[in-house]
């Protein structure tokens, strides 16, 4: 038998956009003489869409779409993911569900039974789930030959108590297609980019395939939806367990493998969590500029790592011509802040523009009767003010010129509080909102590393709406390997992290080194560990504590909220993935008893 991925770039609620995708997908497998085409979860309406589910000119209207599907399918079977009314009195409007469809009818669908509540994921908050579940689907192949599909919904595939120490629920309905009989299981899929999870889940589906001799499709979705980026990596295994057709990570792909075949392709897994970081901020920001309508955008360059990151980050995913970086120099700014700024627009090839803030600063100090700082902490209002007038600044230049405004702080700082409410916060993207500083300067590195092939990709990229998904070709990458330039000035990485709002400040004035504090909050919020298992890893008891008050802090959490949309790369990230009060009288304690 032949299988396609059909790993695409769904936009949520743009149902003839995604459908369009599905169509053009199936011609491809068809000229391939392909028998069957797999199709990530939910992707005719968007699998992010939320409260949309609950509106109900789409509950009515939801498969509607699938007759355009139907009609495509003559001479080949697709597996779509789909949501589909509950016709039921009781229980929630919507089931999640995989659409089997078959020369040119609607066999049947399989609806998704486990329905995820932790991190990103809110499920039961919008589907049914499926109560007794069997999804033994028959198909027959293009020489007419009978064939048992078994096909689960996401995470009814990711319960293997073989492969997992700890499971979520009793059910797993993967079991359950493989004790029918099925013969080829089928597991579509919208499942986030975090760190290590590619890896992780290709050891899951062969683990898996290998343990009951049986091949398996699974499919996953890509692209970035607000800021749940989902990378793709699909992969098809066969039933020794070995990967015989592995999807790119990061971009779209369609492609056809023969489950005979015994070819192992490792393609698209690198191996190197920090270039799958660097894609999944790349692809985070090109998509969500795209999908909101987007061609341009603006940020504030410090002369720091941190925005310095950011705009070669947005560079990559929007082509440099269209990314503006704007230097707001105040009387605290030092002189490398604008030198090392001017080094890496030319390093970058993108716009640039100098607004200073000083003498608004001057007018508004007398205005406001505010004296200006001498030391670090003296005067938190005006420290504060010249943050934010340089948010004003941005966003002038935003609703004047249509730029989408990219926020430049790191997770380290947003988790403390160590960031200005209505300034270096505001904005309409935080790309660096789930990456440790920590983290940023190890990106920056990789970058510099990498500087020939993302010289080429930066200055070759075009950005379009048609291609968000825009991956280059290995001749490029290859041809450019010679030209071996720094991209990130090494200046800037060296560089003692300062905030430059007062007379020599820098940031470990205020907070413990971060080479100290980030081992704590990776613990914390990636794991969920508590202060005396993060203690117990080696990290000083009176930091932790410290540390996690820090983050627990109403005041804190009050400017989190109000954050813009942030790039999520990792689990229980500020954001969506975490859910805190933000009055509260918790505090940790280190008289609490061991956890």
């Amino acid at each position: 038998m032949r299988v396609t991925i059909g790993q695409i770039n769904t936009t949520n609620g743009d149902i003839d956009g995604n459908v369009a995708k599905v169509l053009s997908a199936i011609e491809h497998a068809k000229a391939d003489g392909s028998d069957l085409i797999v199709f990530p979860e939910v992707c005719i309406h968007g699998y992010t869409s939320q409260d949309w589910f609950q509106d109900r000119d789409i509950i009515t209207s939801s498969l509607d779409p699938l007759d355009r599907v139907i009609a495509a399918t003559e001479g080949i079977t697709a597996v779509v993911g789909t949501i589909r009314p509950n016709t039921e009195r009781d229980g929630r409007r919507l089931f999640n569900s995989a659409a089997v469809i078959s020369n040119g009818k609607l066999i049947g669908f399989v609806d998704k039974t486990l329905l995820p509540e932790y991190d990103v994921f809110d499920d039961p908050r919008y589907f049914e789930p499926e109560s007794d579940p069997n999804g033994i689907v028959e198909i027959t192949d293009r020489d007419g030959k009978p064939c048992k599909l078994g096909v689960v919904v996401c995470e009814d595939f990711w319960n293997d108590k073989t492969f997992w120490r700890e499971r979520l629920y009793e059910k797993d309905p993967t079991d359950i297609v493989i004790e029918r009989g099925a013969e080829l299981i089928v597991a579509i899929n919208a499942s986030p980019y975090n760190k290590g999870k590619i890896g992780l889940r290709c050891e899951m589906v062969s683990h898996r395939a290998r343990a009951n001799r049986v091949p398996i499709v699974f499919v996953n979705l890509v692209g970035g939806n607000d800021g749940i980026i989902f990378d793709g990596a699909s992969l098809v295994a066969d039933a020794e367990g070995d990967i015989i057709l592995q999807a790119a990570a990061f971009e779209e792909f369609v492609e056809t493998v023969e489950l005979d075949i015994r070819r192992p392709d490792a393609r698209g897994i690198s191996g190197d969590e920090t270039e799958s970081i660097r894609r999944a901020l790349v692809l985070g920001i090109r998509d969500y500029a795209a999908k909101n309508g987007f061609r341009t955008a603006v940020l504030g360059l410090s002369g720091g790592i941190d925005s310095a990151l950011v705009a070669a980050l947005a560079c990559e995913a929007m082509g440099p011509e269209n990314v503006l970086c704007v230097m707001m120099p105040s009387p605290f700014s030092s002189e490398g802040s604008i030198k090392d700024s001017e080094a890496l627009v030319a390093n970058l090839g993108c716009q640039s523009r100098i607004e200073p803030i000083s003498d608004t600063f001057e007018v508004l100090l007398r205005q406001m009767g505010l004296d200006k700082p001498t030391r670090g902490g003296e005067s938190l209002a005006a420290e504060n003010m010249q943050s934010r007038i340089r948010g004003v600044i941005l966003m002038a230049i935003s609703n004047a010129e249509g730029r989408l405004v990219l926020s430049t702080g790191n997770k380290s700082e947003l988790a403390v509080g160590y960031c200005t409410l209505y300034g270096d916060t505001n904005g309409g993207l935080a790309v660096l909102g789930d990456v440790l500083k920590t983290e940023v300067w190890q990106i920056a590195r990789h970058i510099n590393a990498q500087s020939a092939s993302f010289s080429s990709e930066a200055q070759s990229a075009s950005f379009s709406s048609e291609a968000q998904s825009a991956s280059f070709s290995s001749s490029k990458r290859d041809k450019s390997r010679s030209l071996n330039r720094e991209i990130i000035p090494q200046a800037i990485i060296d560089k003692k992290p300062s905030a430059e709002l007062a007379p020599n400040q820098f940031d470990q004035d205020s907070l413990p080194p971060y080479e100290l504090m980030d081992p704590v909050l990776r613990m914390y919020f990636e794991q969920k560990a508590s202060p005396a298992e993060i203690i117990a890893a080696g990290n000083d008891a009176e930091l932790v504590y410290s540390i996690l008050n820090k983050v627990e802090h109403p005041a804190n959490e009050f400017k989190r909220r109000q954050l813009p949309p942030t790039l999520i790369i990792s689990k229980n990230a500020i954001g969506v993935g975490r859910r805190r009060p933000v009055t509260h009288k918790y505090r940790r304690s280190m008289s609490e008893p061991p956890v």
